[in-house]
């Protein structure tokens, strides 16, 4: 039996209700104040996970209690320290590796002194979430009748780790690429490196609104807390595929845009009877992708830090992707702000999209 263990935390005060009810009526700064004081913990045991390969594999949720404001506010070094005690948790279980999520992956080095402080290998996962969010990303534009070479892709947050090598491996399909981020410079250093390897001349902008209204699809990675995207921002007929969480894209969007498709990234199909015994909000036997990127290496006996820091590759993108396969990890259909999306009703946007467009 093979052994991993996944950091979790509370995006915002109105997760920690899924684990501890009672927070519901207490007020945020009453929740978080105990959440800064509260020492990481085991949150649930997860069984039933048998891959293709009769591999078998159980593993923890261990809780590191911050909220992603507390993750970005707190200082720095107290973050990290709450992140390796969670660590140092998934050790005493005798966790052979260990996975970063959410913001857990984010603070400071993207895990490579979390890993310095630990005495098993840590994994942000990140390397099969680029690898679903493409394949996804790929699928709902050939649903909604879109070919990727005639297409305008933008990728907001397109300097982060995920971004940089999601620009990269959609270069290759697409005809025009816009870059969006915050820091200019790094956006022109990443511009570069993809006509290099590609031949595509990018554009690139801090103007996330500007960018997003000539869209034929976004894919959206940043480390915001706040949504960026709201329903005014999209063109008639754009994909999207948020693959930040925090959410990137405001819920109104899909309230609001019959003729727009949202989709969530990197979600996936866990082979076996998984039993995961915490609620995070998605149906029975599916899981983030980063999540199952860990599960991935414990079932392979890779043992080894995987995605660590913010260089990506995407030898290890294809790489993850072929053993997720081997193994029988698969992207779990189309979802949206939660809920399961049915081909039925992405041919409805597409058709409202197509409308609006006559």
């Amino acid at each position: 039996m093979e052994r991993f263990a996944f950091i979790i935390h509370p995006l915002d005060v109105s997760d920690v209700a899924r684990k501890f009810s009672f927070t519901k009526y207490m007020p945020n700064t009453v929740v978080e104040k105990a959440l800064r004081l509260m020492p990481s913990f085991a949150a649930s045991h997860i069984t039933g996970i048998k891959s293709l390969q009769n591999k078998e594999a159980e593993g923890w949720f261990i809780s590191c209690p911050l909220t992603a404001k507390q993750m970005l506010s707190l200082p720095q070094k107290t973050v990290l320290k709450k992140i390796i005690q969670a660590g140092r948790v998934a050790e005493k279980l005798g966790a052979g590796i260990v996975g970063l999520g959410a913001f857990t992956s984010v603070v400071g080095d993207a895990g490579i002194t979390v890993a310095k402080n630990l005495n098993i290998p840590v994994t942000t996962g990140n390397s099969y979430t680029v690898a679903t969010a493409i394949e996804g990303t790929k699928k709902a534009a050939n649903v909604m009748g879109k070919k990727l070479s005639d297409c305008h892709l933008v990728v907001v947050g397109a300097t982060g780790s995920i971004g940089q090598v999601c620009s990269i491996i959609m270069a290759r399909d697409v005809r025009k690429l816009t870059l969006v981020g915050r820091d200019v410079g790094r956006l022109n250093s990443l511009a570069s490196k993809i006509l290099y390897e590609t031949g595509l001349a990018c554009k690139v902008t801090s103007d996330i609104k500007k960018a997003v209204r000539r869209a034929d699809i976004v894919i959206t990675v940043t480390s915001c807390v706040d949504t960026i995207i709201q329903p005014e921002d999209l063109p008639s007929g754009a994909v999207v595929c948020d693959v930040a969480r925090p959410r990137d894209v405001s819920k109104r969007v899909a309230e609001e845009r019959k003729d727009v498709l949202v989709i969530e990234g990197g979600v996936v199909e866990v082979p076996g009877n998984v039993e995961f015994n915490l609620d995070f909000g998605f149906p029975r036997g599916t899981a983030y992708a980063c999540m199952a990127e860990t599960m991935i290496l414990a079932l392979e006996g890779r043992y080894e830090s995987y995605s660590l820091g913010r260089n990506l590759t995407v030898k290890k993108v294809d790489e993850i992707n072929a053993l997720a396969k081997k193994h029988g990890f698969k992207l779990a259909g189309f979802r949206s702000f939660e809920r399961a999306l049915s081909i039925e009703e992405i041919q409805r946007i597409k058709l409202m999209a197509n409308k609006r467009a006559s």
